[in-house]
């Protein structure tokens, strides 16, 4: 499963990197694949250990926040491995092929 997902803490004012920051640390700590860009963080694995990565990515965030924002999406497909990767590349071969 691929989860793409946003944490934001709120009340801390308009800078929010440091606090994003700490998020991303859990994430890349995790050892399973991510990618993280403008607007989200994805990562990879199974059901059970991508949820504890965004749960504690959370618990990072709200450490330090008096209140915390998350938006998540999930792609559930099972017998897919390296989504992360093979997805762009497909996109990517369809636009060479223009």
């Amino acid at each position: 499963m691929i989860v793409a997902f946003s944490v934001t803490p709120l009340g801390v004012g308009e800078e929010v990197g440091e606090y994003v920051a700490d998020a991303v640390r859990v994430v890349r700590a995790s050892g399973l694949p991510n990618r993280t860009d403008a607007m989200f963080t994805s990562v990879e694995g199974e059901w059970d250990e991508v949820m504890d990565v965004v749960k504690r990515a959370v618990a990072a965030v709200e450490a330090r926040a008096p209140r915390v924002s998350l938006v998540l999406k999930a792609d559930l497909r099972p017998s897919v491995t390296d989504g992360l990767t093979s997805k762009v590349d497909t996109v990517e071969r369809h636009l060479a092929a223009d």
